[in-house]
C-alpha cells in the first residue's frame, strides 16, 4: 500500500525494516546503523494495513494481537524500538500517530475519562489489577511485588535489588525519624500488593494505612503483611482516597507510588486538596508518578482501550500547578529518566521467559497484547517523552533540613540503600 510505504520511508531512516505482504512482495526501509535493530514483519491482509494507517499504535497493536502482523526477524520490542528510536523526543522528534482532529478528539476523551468518579475509578482499576495475581508474580520482583519504576543507582543490579533500592530512596525522602508522640502514621495511597507498606513497617518503625481499589491486591497485601510479621502495624483497606479524606483522618506522612496516573486529569485539584487535608501541618508527602517531559497531552487509544481505561500521564507543569493551589510546597523534584526503561525491559524479558504460563493463564492474544504494552512503554521511556517524577511535598517550609544531605544519609541506613 503506497501510503503506508511513504509513512515507513519517512519513519525508518536508521536500522532496517522489511515488510512482507500477502501478494509476496517485500519492501525494505532504512539503512543499517549501529544501535538500531533489523526487523522483518509480515502483514497478512490489506485490512491490517488500513488499521495501521488509521491509528498506527492501536492499529499495529490489534493487528499484532490478532496475528495479522507477525514478526519474522526480531520481536515486538525490536520493532517498536526501531520506530521510536528514529524519532527521538529529545531531538525534536515525534511519532505522528494521528491527525490534528484526532488529537483534539483524544484530548476531549481524556478529559471526560478524567472525571473519574469513585464507581468508575474502581472499575478502571479492576480492569488492570484484578486480572489475577498469578500473572504479576511471573514478572515482578519476588520480595516486594513492585509494579512501578525501580531505582538503578548501580550497574549490574537485579530487579529485586533495584526495587528494594527504590523503596529505600522513597523512605529516605519521607524523613521518617520517630516523632515525640510515638511512631509516625503513614498513608500509602494505591498500596498495590503491600510492598511499600511492609517495607516501611519493617524498617522504619512506622504505622501504615494502605489503601487500594483492587480486591485482588487487597487480599494478597494482607496475606503478605501477615507473612512478614507486620500485620499489626499495617491497616489495609479497600477505599477511595476521596472517601478517606472525607472521614477526616490525618497522617504524618503520605506516599503515593504509581497511583497518580489513575487519578484522571480533571481530578488533579481534588486529589491534592484531599492530600493537603489529610497531611499534618509538619508532614511530608512523596509522589512517585510516570510523567510527560513535554506539556499536557492525551492518552493514546491503545492504552485507553486495553491497558489503563481512565488513566492519564501528567506533565510536571500541570501536576505542580494543581498542588500549588492548595499551597503544597514542592520541596524536591527528581526525574528518574531512564530508570523505568530498564525496569520495563526486565519485566518484558521475564514475560517472554514465562510465555507458556501467561498463555495458560489467559490466551495467546492476551500475551501479545501484554508484550506490545511493555514494549511500547519501554520505547516511550527510551526515545519518547515519558519519564518518572518523584515530587516531595511539605506544608511548612521549615519541616525538613535546609540541605538535602539527609536523604542520602537516611538512604544508606536502610536496606537496599
Amino acid at each position: 500500500m503506497a501510503i503506508l510505504d511513504r509513512f515507513l520511508k519517512r519513519g525508518v531512516r536508521q536500522g532496517i525494516l522489511e515488510v512482507a505482504r500477502p501478494d509476496g512482495s517485500v519492501k525494505r526501509f532504512g539503512t543499517p546503523a549501529e544501535g538500531f535493530p533489523q526487523v522483518r514483519i509480515r502483514l497478512a491482509s490489506a485490512k491490517a494495513e488500513r488499521g495501521i494507517l488509521s491509528d498506527p499504535r492501536l492499529g499495529a497493536a490489534e493487528a499484532f494481537m490478532d496475528g495479522q502482523l507477525t514478526i519474522e526477524q526480531g520481536d515486538i520490542m525490536a520493532l517498536i524500538e526501531l520506530l521510536r528510536a528514529n524519532s527521538r523526543w529529545d531531538k525534536g522528534g515525534e511519532v505522528k500517530e494521528s491527525s490534528a482532529l484526532k488529537k483534539t478528539a483524544a484530548r476531549l476523551v481524556t478529559l471526560v475519562d478524567g472525571i473519574n468518579r469513585a464507581a468508575g475509578a474502581k472499575a478502571n482499576i479492576a480492569h488492570h489489577y484484578d486480572i489475577g495475581n498469578d500473572l504479576y508474580r511471573l514478572f515482578l520482583d519476588a520480595e516486594h511485588m513492585q509494579y512501578s519504576c525501580a531505582y538503578w543507582p548501580r550497574e549490574g543490579m537485579s530487579l529485586e535489588e533495584a526495587q528494594t533500592a527504590k523503596l529505600a530512596h522513597i523512605a529516605a525522602k519521607l524523613a521518617l525519624a520517630p516523632g515525640a508522640d510515638g511512631p509516625l502514621r503513614v498513608l500509602d495511597i494505591g498500596c498495590g500488593w503491600g510492598g511499600m507498606a511492609i517495607y516501611l513497617a519493617r524498617h522504619a518503625g512506622v504505622i501504615v494505612k494502605g489503601i487500594t481499589l483492587s480486591e485482588e491486591q487487597l487480599a494478597l497485601a494482607r496475606e503478605r503483611a501477615a507473612e512478614a510479621g507486620v500485620a499489626d502495624r499495617i491497616d489495609f483497606e479497600l477505599v477511595d482516597y476521596r472517601d478517606l479524606a472525607a472521614r477526616g483522618e490525618r497522617f504524618d506522612r503520605i506516599v503515593s507510588v504509581g497511583m497518580f496516573e489513575h487519578v484522571g486529569q480533571a481530578q488533579f485539584a481534588r486529589y491534592f486538596r484531599d492530600c493537603a487535608t489529610m497531611l499534618a501541618d509538619d508532614g511530608v508527602m512523596l509522589l512517585h508518578t510516570i510523567g510527560r517531559m513535554g506539556g499536557p497531552g492525551a492518552t493514546d487509544a491503545f492504552t485507553r482501550k486495553y491497558i489503563f481505561p481512565g488513566g492519564y500521564i501528567p506533565a510536571l507543569s500541570e501536576t505542580v500547578a494543581a498542588s500549588e493551589r492548595v499551597r503544597l510546597i514542592a520541596a524536591d523534584v527528581e526525574n528518574l529518566r531512564l530508570h523505568y526503561a530498564i525496569t520495563l525491559r526486565e519485566w518484558y524479558k521475564r514475560c517472554v521467559e514465562h510465555r507458556d504460563a501467561i498463555v495458560a493463564l489467559h490466551d495467546e492474544r492476551f500475551y501479545r497484547m501484554w508484550t506490545f504494552y511493555l514494549a511500547g512503554a519501554t520505547a516511550a521511556f527510551e526515545s519518547g517523552s515519558m519519564c518518572n517524577y518523584q515530587i516531595q511535598y511539605i506544608r511548612d517550609r521549615r519541616t525538613l533540613p535546609l540541605a538535602r544531605d539527609y536523604i542520602r544519609e537516611a538512604e544508606q541506613r536502610l536496606p537496599g540503600g
